[in-house]
């Protein structure tokens, strides 16, 4: 059978408690979706008693022994040790050709896996439930934080959907379920740009979770991607709006409209002609359903975010020049080493020389 689910410990964390305790941070992939446990010790004790009572005998590897004398909290080298032996404890079930242990209902519970972990619709519940917007579960995983950036980067894909089946719906019912799905959508990436921005901190600090800090390149990069999110979900929410308001006022002077039909042309009105539109220029898909001010709100977000993208540009120019004349100087630095050891070469060729002639002179 297919290895469905990759699990690894890459790190352990103190817990804040008054009498501290380790916690491992297992890491578990799946073919859709990544997230994050914490587990102590003890859980692994009571998974293996549990794993030996439902499958009829004990798993494949052993648990690491437990250490009388020595606490893990207070001594970096028995909890790397631990979290070691721990990591094959589980890849081991997990690789094993035997199926029994990871059958059980104590192995699912253990990893909060589904009853059928292929499964797409399991797997992406599971997800939601775990790290999706509002999971309490930080990210330590650099490869869990890429994974959470596309699954933002689906939510603001359904909520533009959304608001493009929202200007082409025929009717005030449909336009209104496009709305709510839409900010159901934008709602859901304002929580995880949030959840983005904490573990972009906890990545950057490696005292925090014991894993290997993100580089400084590695970490720019990965700022620009969230505030490019950022950018596209403010520009949804402004169109969400600018559509909303824009439909208040088409209701607001159909109702007058239906009114004067009522009452007839005899009955005084004070309602004003209706605007005929824009004429000058050519409509888009976008702003076909914005009055003039939601157009130039649009316009002026396009043109804030153009000039970030400006900035953003000229700060990755301005990192090539600098890599540039970081090259330059270790080039300069490197002929200066070869010089020096052609000089040595020179001397020592020199008195090799001198050497063979003497020889020869005794000889």
């Amino acid at each position: 059978m297919a290895q469905q689910v990759e699990i690894s410990i890459p790190n352990t964390q103190n817990s804040s408690a008054s009498k501290p305790y380790t916690l491992y941070n297992i890491t578990l992939r799946l073919p859709l979706r990544s997230f994050t446990l914490q587990k102590r010790y003890s859980d692994f004790t009571t998974l293996h008693s549990l794993l030996t009572s439902e499958a009829g005998s004990a798993p494949p590897a052993p648990l690491p022994s437990k250490s009388w004398f020595t606490r893990t909290t207070s001594s970096p080298e028995l909890t790397e040790e631990r979290r070691k032996g721990l990591e094959t404890y589980l890849t081991t079930i997990n690789e094993s050709d035997d199926e029994r242990w990871r059958n059980t209902s104590a192995w699912r519970t253990f990893l909060n896996l589904p009853s059928n972990a292929t499964s797409r619709s399991s797997t992406s519940t599971l997800h939601s439930a775990v790290t999706g917007p509002g999971g309490s579960q930080p990210i330590t995983d650099p490869v869990v934080w890429l994974d959470h950036h596309r699954d933002l980067k689906a939510q603001l894909h359904d909520a533009r959907l959304h608001l493009t089946r929202r200007d082409q719906a025929p009717t005030s019912h449909a336009q209104h379920e496009a709305s709510a799905q839409a900010k159901k959508f934008l709602v859901r990436a304002g929580t995880m740009i949030q959840t983005l921005d904490t573990g972009l901190a906890t990545l950057s600090s490696p005292s925090s979770w014991g894993a290997p800090r993100l580089g400084d390149g590695e970490l720019r990069r990965r700022r620009d991607l969230l505030s490019s999110a950022k950018r596209e979900k403010e520009g949804l929410e402004n169109l969400l709006g600018a559509m909303v308001a824009k439909a208040a006022v088409d209701r607001t002077v159909a109702d007058k409209a239906d009114k004067t039909s009522l009452l007839g042309p005899s009955q005084p009105t004070t309602m004003a002609a209706a605007p005929s539109g824009r004429v000058l220029g050519r409509e888009t898909g976008q702003t076909r359903a914005l009055d003039n001010q939601g157009v130039l709100q649009l316009q002026k977000q396009l043109m804030r975010g153009q000039d970030e993208d400006v900035l953003v540009l000229a700060r990755a120019v301005a990192r090539q020049k600098e890599l540039g004349v970081q090259i330059q100087e270790e080039l300069v630095v490197q002929n200066e080493m070869l010089g020096m050891l052609d000089e040595d070469v020179t001397r020592v060729q020199g008195k090799m020389d001198v050497a063979r002639k003497r020889i020869g002179k005794i000889s």
